[in-house]
């Protein structure tokens, strides 16, 4: 048998160094390009374990429907006047009471001063008159004036006082008119249009300003009578929010167009972590069905894909899986996973 030189060692150990580390190129690249439905293996670790199981669940029927503000207020005017300023833009937070807008209300001031003047003036009208019935009273009383001086003086009295409250409500009524110069906030919000610019005519009814309350958002949903039989005001049910988890409570179930009832539900968004005018389902229960169940932090994400750790006799697998509802702290695996095979919760394997 020949001898090993010193210098065939190493090419020897090198071509199985370039061997070894093509083998792995080859092993890694069959796992990206692997189908979803094969297997990659992933290194074993030690790892909390659970059993997928054959178990009921309950069956989840979505009805969709639109996350709404719980209020929202298009604000206008009753005047006919120039816009002179806007103090807000759309996307900015508001209290209540806030200024929003300003209109030229110059012709109303004026209207204003000459309605105190007239309010002035029935004032004093109304106290000459009040002095002058005061003194015939006592004069009759002393049979120095006649009747007819009194009942004429308590007369000049009362119309003096009803020209004083005639006064007086223009007064309130212009008051109220130069109000709408102002456009406030009703309540505290989000504007979310402004269709305005200082210089723009304002007509009454023309829209201002909409401000929108999203702290609370309504979804309203339609659903058969037997799954509305269900239902109860103040019930609490899960709910979808663009995809995203959320608790809501029943407000009230009424009948509807057709054969269907509409459901309210209110969402607490006080964070603001929904979008008004997001996608949204109600998660109604209809009965129980048999399923494969695993715990939710067992299940892996990558993309739009969802995938699981299984354990096997000769290591770890990645597997991709396909699932349905999730139901409390367990979800539901509608392909790619056996009952009773082991998966590694999510993060004892290293991943996400």
């Amino acid at each position: 048998m020949p001898t090993l030189t010193k210098t065939t060692t190493y090419s020897m150990l090198a071509l199985l160094t370039l061997a070894g580390a093509g083998a792995c190129a080859v092993s890694e690249a069959r796992e990206v390009d692997a189908p979803a439905t094969t297997a990659a293996y992933v290194p074993t670790t030690e790892a909390v374990l659970a059993t997928a199981v054959d178990t009921l669940l309950p069956t989840v029927l979505p009805a969709d429907g639109v996350a709404a503000p719980m209020r929202e207020a298009m604000l206008s005017t009753k005047l006919m006047a120039t816009v002179t300023e806007v103090l807000v833009h759309e996307g900015d937070q508001v209290r209540a009471g806030q200024l929003l807008a300003r209109l030229d209300a110059r012709d109303v001031t004026a209207k204003a001063e000459q309605v105190a003047a007239s309010v002035a003036a029935a004032e004093a009208g109304q106290a000459q008159a009040a002095a002058n019935v005061a003194r015939m009273r006592a004069l009759f009383a002393d049979d120095a004036a006649p009747k007819a001086t009194l009942e004429q003086a308590e007369a000049q009295f009362a119309q003096a006082d009803a020209g004083l409250r005639a006064a007086r409500a223009a007064g309130a009524e212009v008051s109220a008119i130069g109000s709408y110069s102002e456009i406030r906030a009703p309540f505290a919000g989000r504007v979310t249009h402004r269709f305005v610019d200082p210089g723009a005519f304002a007509a009454p009814g023309a829209p201002i300003v909409t401000v929108q309350d999203d702290a609370r958002l309504r979804l309203t949903v339609h659903i058969t009578p037997e799954a509305a039989r269900a239902l109860r005001a103040g019930q609490r049910v899960e709910a979808m929010i663009e995809g995203q988890p959320a608790m809501a409570r029943i407000e009230g179930l009424v009948p509807s167009m057709g054969n269907l009832y509409a459901v309210n539900a209110i969402v607490e968004n006080a964070a603001g972590e929904f979008l008004a005018g997001s996608a949204a389902a109600l998660q109604l229960s209809g009965g129980t069905h048999r399923a494969i169940a695993i715990p939710a932090d067992a299940v892996t994400y990558t993309g739009d894909l969802t995938g699981v750790t299984v354990r096997t006799g000769t290591g770890d697998v990645r597997r991709w899986v396909r699932l349905g509802a999730r139901s409390g702290d367990l979800v539901e695996v509608t392909s790619g996973l056996r009952a009773g095979e082991q998966v590694l919760r999510r993060g004892t394997d290293g991943s996400n």
